[in-house]
């Protein structure tokens, strides 16, 4: 199917034609929009046939990464995937943990953050006195110099950290740096601007690969870069309330302040490398602490609709090890 697309493609474009797209595949894919993936395009007149064959390798990378969201290819190769493919009976049963376990470590989490950087907080504490009294005054915990790395350590048992992923040409991926994770524990959140259906992410979507699509249709943009970027800063801006910030917007920068936003660079898993952790969907209830909600890595595209804030969080399947890389399984059937 792949070389007939190809084919087809070349066939329709004349020589002028892959000229303009070649250049415009090289700035493209050389902007960063797409991880560890490069365009080598050749330059220069009269280099028609080395420009054909750089758009086709652009062309057939680009059909890599997009496959895998073009349901007739993923119809007719879904037996060859079965390893990577995760099966629940119904969708009421995908959770692997119940939601108001997932609540209490983000609370517990959050709460932890909040109270080792009670000195950044004050014009919270300003508002709502009475949220000093209840995480300690500021000050309390000075000498400590606790990073977010540490304080996850301290009320999780177990760090994260992006790296090189162990899988040949994943790009990044994320490991479990300290500690250990038991079987069901909350490790990561999958950050993202959070569109219902029928809202639009057309322009945001292009050569996008971090779209996120829950069982009930609404989409997760998880994309640090680009319009994706800026949409989720615009979005977060538009709902601050005076001092509370109702989302996080340091996971798009290289210092979050909750460690746990990496969740976007967890790679899916192959046949050498199986699943250790699942993706669960998780509303937030609406007595989610004010205080705390600085640290929900999402945002809801529109806010005119009232309905809980959906999340993404990974779920270990299994007991994981300091040093271990984790993997998902980047498709759910639900039969």
């Amino acid at each position: 199917m792949e070389k007939m697309i190809l084919e087809v493609i070349e066939a329709h474009l004349g020589d002028s034609a892959i000229s303009d797209v070649a250049n415009m595949a090289s700035r493209y894919a050389n902007s960063g929009a797409l991880p560890g993936r490069r365009l080598a395009a050749t330059h220069g007149g009269g280099h028609v046939a080395g420009l054909r064959g750089a758009m086709l390798r652009g062309l057939r990378r680009r059909w890599a990464a997009y496959r895998y969201r073009f349901v007739p290819w993923l119809a007719l190769n879904l037996r060859r995937q079965r390893r990577t493919l995760r099966y629940v009976p119904e969708s009421s049963q995908d959770k692997i943990i119940p939601d108001e376990a997932v609540l209490e470590t983000l609370l517990r989490a959050f709460a932890a953050l909040f109270a080792s950087d009670l000195g950044r907080q004050a014009p919270v504490l300003a508002a709502r006195p009475e949220i000093g009294r209840k995480y300690g005054e500021p000050g309390r915990c000075e000498g400590a110099a606790r990073g977010p790395q540490d304080v996850l350590f301290q009320a999780l048992g177990f760090g994260l950290a992006r790296r090189h992923s162990s899988l040949p040409a994943a790009g990044t991926g994320v490991f479990l740096s300290r500690g250990g994770a038991r079987r069901g524990a909350v490790v990561a959140m999958y950050p993202g601007t959070v569109y219902r259906k029928h809202e639009p992410i057309f322009f945001q979507s292009l050569g996008n690969p971090f779209i996120f699509r829950c069982i009930d249709g609404v989409l997760i943009d998880g994309n640090d870069k680009g319009l994706s970027r800026a949409v989720y800063r615009s979005c977060s801006r538009r709902d601050q309330l005076g001092p509370f910030q109702m989302s996080d917007v340091s996971w798009l920068t290289a210092a979050p302040q909750n460690p746990l936003a990496v969740g976007q660079y967890v790679n899916n898993c192959s046949y050498e490398k199986a699943a250790n952790v699942c993706y669960q969907e998780f509303d937030v209830p609406s007595c989610f602490p004010v205080e705390l909600k600085q640290y929900l890595p999402n945002i809801v595209y529109s806010h005119d609709i009232q309905s809980p804030l959906r999340c993404v969080v990974l779920v270990t399947l299994r007991d994981i090890k300091q040093g271990e890389e984790l993997f998902s399984n980047y498709y759910t059937v639900i039969n």
